[in-house]
């Protein structure tokens, strides 16, 4: 009676060990092409939000606003990028904003959202996103919430003030 128990459970253990080796080791190959796609589109994206930059340098900044992930600086003196993470009303948001040297928003880009579809999901697409388009910190209250996300726009615009934080802070630090 007690075999009947006992080598059922072992071939399950067995095979539950050998399917967590193979998970563990495909893993291992697959994390770093993983990881070089999402820093080529991190770049991509950096290069999209401010366009006239010749190259970024990663700033290691110190009690940066709460929806700042990282700042990166345009080696040829043309702005910063901000990488933004805010709690939406789906869950997070993850943004990126490029703000020049004379502190106007060249551009936004949503990277990822869980927002609700044909609502929250509207803070993502271009009519909306074309609002922040050269504003600078003093003209964002020219921006239009959408109706029936304010959530969702809410959290868009902390992060976007989030960002003008941050570049205050890091354009006086040089």
């Amino acid at each position: 009676m007690k075999n009947d128990i006992f080598k059922p459970v072992a071939a399950l253990v067995c095979i539950c060990l050998a399917v967590t080796a193979l998970l563990a080791y495909i893993n291992s190959i697959t994390a770093p092409i993983i990881k070089a796609a999402d820093e080529k589109a991190a770049s991509q994206a950096r290069v999209e939000v401010l366009p006239e930059a010749k190259g970024f340098k990663l700033m290691k900044t110190d009690k940066l606003p709460e929806c700042v992930t990282e700042v990166y600086k345009a080696e040829n003196g043309a702005g910063y990028v901000f990488m933004l993470t805010v709690k939406g009303y789906g869950g997070d948001m993850n943004l990126i904003c490029g703000i020049n040297s004379d502190g106007k928003i060249e551009k936004t880009k949503t990277l990822t959202h869980s927002e609700t579809s044909g609502l929250g999901s509207k803070t993502a697409e271009e009519p909306y996103k074309k609002q922040y388009v050269g504003k600078t910190e003093g003209s964002l209250k020219e921006v239009d919430a959408i109706s029936g996300a304010t959530i969702s726009s809410t959290a868009y615009m902390k992060a976007i003030k989030d960002a003008f934080k941050a570049y205050n802070q890091v354009k006086e630090a040089g």
